[in-house]
């Protein structure tokens, strides 16, 4: 009997035990799924709470509801992935042998990289909202904030989700408006990035809808340190931001197993081939979601639109065939602006974000680079979505090549 091990069961890890199981002939096929925690975060809803829109509950559900029956599952750390051997090394040197290995271990963050970040205000005035536990220490400061100056700010990229922080300085400039706040209240977007957001087109959008709504930008700013004592971030070349609040997004960094097996650049993230989704170094190991080192976004679309890439590719190599199926790249993201509207935004490695109609050119119902009230609803009804549909490895309405029917170049 052939043994595939999948290690992780978030959103990747999870969407690829479901395709591949009702897909692989189970009196010749053992999967096995490896993961540390039995909870599944939604973890876009993380924004969410801050603001009181989401509690806990809304973005929490147990694991085991998303495996299929007969999943072997192993509630443990990894120690180790020893390739040359073909086997993982669990907590209390526990072995799980393999002949085939996705990887799917995704990114965390890391406050602890940069200087200062997590020493005595931590939780008490700089927050991340990337953790669950963040997100609700958060929400019980605002709660109580009678306003000064917020400041967001990127450490670095690559980031989980490259839009969220744009979408939390916008729910704050709809959150502390509806508190009769704003006027009290100075938002401050601070980035690593020339602009907005990674791509040039979206990010003149978004740059016009911060600037339209006041929030202050810095951009090319490269955090080196947080000073606690007088409360500013500081970057390499001595420039200052000062803060009443820090809200940061801190490095973003693949799992600690990646570094210890030796499989990782300097980040964790694991080399792959950018089409295929297979290692750049193991025949028999695929990678998929936020552990790979793609120039894509790390974000639940881009996990589902690889996952049916490497369906077909993984499919391939078990049956002795070149994995042909090619990953462009995709991205689709909704991103919250704030009362009761959204963006949407649909991308690849080669294509910037263009405007137009989606999914269904000339019909949409969703308009591409345009703040909607429909673009709002889709991001809303996308949590459903996910629990209902993309977590089983369901098929979703939209392609996973990205396609320009409908865009206006």
């Amino acid at each position: 009997m052939k043994k595939l091990v999948i290690l992780g069961a978030g959103t990747a890890g999870t969407v690829m035990l479901n395709k591949l199981s009702v897909l692989l002939e189970k009196s010749e096929w053992q999967i096995t799924i490896v993961d540390q925690q039995e909870t599944h975060y939604y973890q876009p809803g993380f924004l969410f709470i801050p603001f009181n829109i989401y509690g806990r509950s809304d973005v929490t559900k147990p694991k085991r509801d998303f495996f299929p029956p007969g999943t072997r599952v192993a509630m443990s750390p990894v120690t180790r992935i020893e390739p040359e051997l073909n086997r993982v090394i669990l907590k209390d040197n526990a072995v799980l042998s393999y002949d085939f290995l996705i990887i799917a271990t995704g990114a965390d963050v890391h406050p602890e990289q940069t200087e200062g970040m997590k020493d005595s205000q931590w939780h008490k005035s700089i927050f991340d909202f990337y953790t669950v536990e963040g997100a609700c220490a958060l929400r019980e400061f605002l709660r109580r904030w009678e306003g000064g100056r917020l400041v967001v700010n990127i450490t670095e990229m690559p980031i989980k989700c490259p839009v969220a922080p744009l979408e939390f300085i916008f729910l704050a400039d709809h959150y502390f408006t509806e508190r009769g706040l704003r006027n009290k209240v100075e938002l401050h977007f601070v980035t690593p990035l020339p602009g907005a957001f990674t791509k040039p087109r979206a990010s003149a959008v978004l740059g016009d809808i911060l600037g339209l709504k006041n929030i202050l930008v810095t951009s090319e700013f490269n955090i080196a340190r947080v000073d606690n004592e007088r409360k500013a971030i500081v970057s390499w070349d001595e420039q200052e931001v000062p803060f009443d609040v820090l809200v940061t997004i801190p490095t973003n960094m693949g799992d600690e197993a990646i570094a210890r097996s030796g499989m990782g650049d300097e980040l964790n993230f694991v080399p792959t081939n950018k089409q295929t989704l297979r290692s750049e170094q193991f025949e028999n190991v695929f990678v998929v979601g936020d552990a790979t080192n793609l120039p894509s976004s790390k974000a639940g679309s881009v996990a589902h639109f690889q996952a049916d890439i490497l369906t077909e590719n993984f499919l391939s190599v078990i049956e002795g065939r070149t994995p042909e199926a090619h990953f462009d790249g995709h991205a689709n993201c909704f991103i919250e602006s704030g009362f009761g509207k959204g963006i949407l935004i649909d991308f690849n490695y080669d294509t910037e974000p263009l405007p137009g109609r989606f999914p269904l050119p000339g019909v949409g119902p969703f308009s591409l680079l345009e703040e909607t009230k429909m673009n709002h609803y889709g991001k809303i009804m996308f949590r459903w979505m996910y629990w209902n549909f993309l977590l089983k490895g369901l098929e979703l309405p939209i392609q996973s090549q990205m396609s320009m029917a409908g865009k206006r170049k």
